[in-house]
């Protein structure tokens, strides 16, 4: 293991040379740079990026203007329309609709028995809404915190490097540990944030949509109390 991090501690020695005679550091140089922890770090940041894409699309299908699909349904039914109702919420992709018709087909139950059978369709919806959030929270706390390592990594390998040199310890030898542990951990956080910010805007989504999913249950269920 010791030999190990001496061989990287050598390797990021030649790269920090090669920074102070003159050559051009890139962000390519800097990610191959900062060790076998840019690995895991890249693929986290792949995967929050396809998680948030993902759920976005998923939300905004899904709160797609309910306020317009309900006034529909009620008129359909208000004229008695039941199969018409039915077709309409079979139609809409939404959770809103999947709730709607789960209530139309259980119409002549009791409205204690329309309201379980839509709660229970909504609960249902709503875990298909979260679906994915929480890796992408874990995404964002596990980013950061591999950068973290690759910063204790870094500088382990800067003091055993400087511990073989005996005494003969130039300022190129120790920055080049501590190069490594600052791209690492720069990496980790320019993952981790946009993750957290994302995780928290999608959480944000999914109350909005669930909201209305509340809000038209009760209205639906207002409306079969209604005087016929």
């Amino acid at each position: 293991m010791t030999h190990l991090l001496l061989l990287q501690a050598g390797d990021t020695t030649g790269v920090m040379s090669q920074a102070s005679s003159g050559q051009e550091v890139t962000i390519l140089k800097l990610i191959m740079n900062g060790g076998l922890l840019m690995i895991p770090i890249g693929i986290l940041s792949i995967i929050a990026i396809y998680i948030f894409i993902e759920r976005l699309l998923v939300l905004k299908k899904a709160g797609n203007n309910p306020v317009k699909f309900f006034s529909q349904v009620k008129e359909l039914i208000t004229a008695g329309n039941i199969e018409g109702a039915k077709l309409l919420c079979r139609q809409t992709d939404s959770p809103i609709s999947r709730m709607m018709e789960k209530g139309i087909s259980r119409l002549g139950s009791s409205l204690k028995m329309i309201d379980v059978s839509i709660e229970n369709v909504g609960k249902l919806e709503i875990f298909k809404l979260e679906n994915g959030l929480a890796t992408l929270a874990a995404v964002s706390g596990a980013a950061p915190m591999l950068g973290f390592l690759g910063t204790v990594t870094g500088m382990i390998r800067a003091f055993i490097a400087i511990a073989h040199e005996q005494g003969n310890v130039s300022p190129a030898l120790l920055a080049s540990g501590i190069y490594e542990a600052m791209v690492t951990t720069a990496a980790g956080l320019f993952v981790g944030i946009p993750a957290y910010i994302g995780y928290n805007y999608l959480v944000t989504k999914v109350s909005t949509i669930v909201h209305h999913m509340e809000r038209t249950s009760v209205e639906f269920i207002d409306l079969l109390q209604e005087p016929k």
